[in-house]
């Protein structure tokens, strides 16, 4: 059984102990391609660095994060467009739209999405997206859509990550040409929305991920997160759906080689 983690930031000083035993610990457990999202010019750089040290396993999206769009100027643009000439990346992000926090005001956030969504165009890259609202809010989600819409993000398609919306957010990005991914949140007892979307969505519009260092799945559920625990979260999926997990690894891992093209 193969399995691809669309999304773990093992580029990050998380694992700089033991990022090796990492790795195989992901490979004992079928991992076959994980995708690392960069968020800063800092971290495109090292999850760069580290796809490369080993090819044809680790990958890598550049991109900067909603919560650092301020930091977005003519030389980074310039920067990731240099870098993209490497064979190990694969998609523009993570960027998106993050109301959550305060670090980047929204204007400045919708001018980096449109900024990257642009260089996804012009690189033929998927996106992989972030969206996070404050609470009873879906702001965020609504703006999101206005910007895909208008930036024809549907030509490059892509990936909302770590998949937060609701039906409607959903249903709207897969028509604009976006799979969903579920990671650990998916296998916590208070995600019963979640699971309720992941039950009802066609397989064929979803990938898995972990966010590592992030939202471990239970049963590790506050510890540091890593891709060998995808399986956690593929059988979780798979009970939802009353399917084999095999089926569903089969169907989400060739929906990421799709996407992604590796």
């Amino acid at each position: 059984m193969h399995l691809i983690d669309t999304h773990t930031h093992l580029n990050l000083d998380d694992y700089k102990d033991d990022r090796p035993e990492v790795i195989q610990r992901a490979l004992d457990e079928g991992l076959i391609r994980m995708l690392l999202p960069g968020v800063t010019l800092e971290s495109c750089l090292s999850a760069l660095e580290l796809a490369q040290r080993y090819p044809g396993l680790l990958y890598c999206g550049l991109g900067i994060h909603p919560q650092d769009a301020h930091t977005w100027n003519s030389d980074t643009e310039a920067q990731l467009l240099e870098w993209s000439a490497s064979a190990n990346v694969v998609a523009i992000g993570e960027t998106g739209l993050d109301y959550y926090w305060d670090s980047s005001p929204p204007e400045v956030q919708h001018h980096s999405l449109r900024k990257q969504i642009q260089l996804a165009h012009q690189l033929d890259l998927p996106l992989i997206l972030h969206v996070r609202d404050k609470p009873d809010s879906r702001k965020a989600y609504e703006d999101l859509l206005t910007i895909l819409k208008e930036e024809d993000a549907q030509e490059v398609g892509g990936v909302m990550h770590c998949f937060s919306g609701d039906l409607a957010f959903a249903q709207a990005a897969i028509a604009m040409n976006f799979f969903l991914a579920f990671g650990g949140v998916l296998t916590f007892r208070s995600a019963q929305n979640l699971q309720a979307i992941a039950k009802e969505i066609d397989t064929a519009h979803l990938l898995l991920e972990t966010d590592s260092p992030w939202l471990a799945p239970v049963p590790h559920r506050g510890k540091r997160n890593e891709p060998a625990y995808l399986p956690q979260v593929l059988q979780q999926l798979a009970q939802l759906k009353a399917a084999e997990p095999e089926d569903i690894a089969q169907i989400t891992t060739e929906n990421a080689r799709l996407l992604f093209r590796f």
